[in-house]
């Protein structure tokens, strides 16, 4: 199969390749999405197959607009009216009680639940307009790998598996969706996976209090969203975690056993240790926005550079921070280096 690259021009060719069960990746604000006909369920289960994605790990369902989840969905939360207007289009991700069969099971991976997300992607919503239904979309990668920020990430990793991938140019956030469980009425909104909409934003939004939720998924329980239970945006090379005040530690020791160090690095670090790095991804500043921009493109670009090690900035766990950080964490197996 060729793979081939859509332009703006060519989205209607791209959407008939959809309707007719085909896959195209497609871009977004947070990072490239595979993109099925999420009511077409031998396409549906084509994205675990190509993806090697666990088939109880459930998906996210790419709407053009607010109606379109109501084909889906009749018990809403009292809060949604109001976190749509705030929120979307944009990077949060709404989990709704879902309509008896109203989508394949495969969707929701058996779940009474589903995801959904409105994307602030002009070529993205008009794409789903012309296909005429929603579209999940996982990220457009092999699954474990660092997730797809430009269009190049995903012909690297799924070039001849996927009929198309509709270009972009880069991702503007860099990390996934934010995931609010407002499945009960009943019951506080919930955070499940932390990103660029904060659980700060939220509650100064929604004048209620956010819960966030921090328990394990165990192997025999299928998660409830995306990124809670598997391994997630590992390079293959190992990736070590450095707070701020031990950089001059770390490429000591890394100098002293003549270790090649591959580093996310922003202007200072930069500056400063420019000639014990073996390969540089730039961030543009010292912010956890650059960083977290940066965080997948820079990951897939020093594993390309053999080196033994790559070195990634700890921040804060508060606002995007706490995205930044949930990320790192698992793209780094939880290892920081201990002076």
């Amino acid at each position: 199969m060729e793979t081939k690259r859509f332009n703006q021009q060519e989205i209607k060719e791209a959407a008939k390749i959809l309707r007719q069960g085909g896959l195209v990746a497609f871009p977004s604000e947070t990072v490239y999405g595979l993109g099925a006909n999420a009511t077409l369920e031998d396409a549906v289960k084509q994205v675990f197959i190509v993806k090697g994605r666990p088939i109880d790990n459930p998906l996210i369902v790419h709407v053009e607009n607010f109606e379109q989840v109501k084909q889906y969905v009749d018990v809403f939360h009292p809060l949604t009216e109001t976190i749509v207007e705030k929120f979307w289009p944009g990077p949060l991700t709404l989990i709704f009680k879902i309509k008896s069969d109203a989508l394949p099971r495969v969707v929701s991976a058996g779940l009474s639940t589903v995801s959904f997300r409105m994307p602030d992607h002009p070529l993205t919503l008009a794409l789903i307009k012309e296909v005429g239904a929603p579209l999940v979309g996982p990220s457009a990668n092999t699954s474990g790998r660092p997730s797809p920020t430009q269009s190049e990430h995903v012909y690297h990793d799924l070039n001849g598996k996927i009929a198309g991938i509709l270009e972009g140019g880069s991702t503007t956030i860099g990390v996934e969706s934010t995931v609010l469980d407002i499945s009960d009425p009943t019951q506080p909104p919930m955070i499940l996976r932390p990103g660029a909409v904060t659980k700060e934003a939220l509650e100064a939004a929604l004048k209620v209090p956010i819960l966030v939720d921090q328990h394990l998924v165990e192997e025999s329980q299928a998660p409830r969203s995306p990124g809670m239970k598997y391994k997630h945006y590992a390079p293959k090379t190992t990736v070590w975690m450095v707070h701020s005040e031990d950089w001059q530690a770390a490429f000591d020791w890394a100098t002293s056993n003549h270790f090649k160090i591959g580093v996310l690095a922003s202007p200072t670090l930069q500056e400063r240790f420019s000639n014990q790095m073996t390969a540089i991804y730039p961030l543009t500043d010292e912010t956890v926005t650059a960083a977290a921009k940066g965080l997948f493109a820079g990951l897939r670009a020093l594993d390309e550079e053999q080196v033994d090690l790559i070195f990634a900035p700890v921040f804060s766990e508060t606002g995007l921070g706490v995205a930044y950080m949930n990320r790192l964490k698992k793209a780094a197996n939880q290892h920081f280096f201990k002076p």
